[in-house]
């Protein structure tokens, strides 16, 4: 039974498991954030968006290749990033087109998401944790993603993918914050959490 459940866009859990073995975080931490999701369901963490990029350096022909690509994966257009400084040893002009990104949010996300980590044998690095909860990591070729066929006049990409996650209410409360250095850390969610949703989502193994 799946506990991913889509709330106003994001992924996050249907239902908190009773108990849970992690493949990292030892059985003290992993009790306690459960524990703390059942007091406070306000801070059990979501998955806001999944975004997916394809840098391809100064190459317009390739650009152009990547965008066609990521609207084939994802079923959605994507925007093309410029470069924000000019980069003499790469060939790359300030303001030069660089890369194709797509921002999927709801079933597209978590779609996506599901054949992203088939790519990497469902198993991501610690580092590719950050201390707020957010997660990237890398698929070296598309071809990796279940069901894609190679296609030569396209050829063969790698991608980055990047997890954004968020408490309930902490957009509002960073648009409260703006005039403020800093977001308490208590609306943020800790790497722990994000390594056990995942684990708990998706089956992911992580390894330090």
């Amino acid at each position: 039974m799946s506990l991913v459940i889509i709330r106003n866009g994001s992924l996050t859990l249907s239902s908190i498991p009773e108990s849970f073995t992690s493949s990292i975080l030892s059985q003290d931490v992993v009790n306690n954030i459960l524990k703390k999701w059942r007091e406070k369901p306000m801070l059990i963490p979501r998955i806001a968006k999944v975004t997916i990029n394809i840098s391809v350096g100064g190459a317009s022909e390739r650009l152009e290749k990547a965008a066609r690509l990521l609207e084939q994966l994802t079923g959605q257009k994507p925007s093309i990033r410029k470069a924000k400084k000019t980069i003499r040893e790469f060939g790359i002009s300030r303001r030069q087109p660089i890369a194709a990104v797509v921002t999927l949010r709801g079933q597209r996300a978590l779609e996506f998401l599901r054949k992203a980590l088939y790519a990497v044998n469902n198993t991501l690095k610690l580092s590719s944790f950050d201390k707020y909860g957010n997660v990237s990591f890398g698929i070296k070729e598309h071809l990796l993603l279940p069901g894609v066929r190679y296609d030569p006049d396209i050829g063969i990409f790698g991608m980055d993918v990047a997890l954004t996650l968020e408490r309930p209410g902490f957009r509002i409360m960073k648009r409260r914050r703006r005039k403020v250095l800093s977001i308490p850390n208590r609306h943020r969610v800790s790497r722990e959490e994000s390594i056990l949703l995942l684990e708990i989502l998706f089956g992911t193994k992580v390894s330090g």
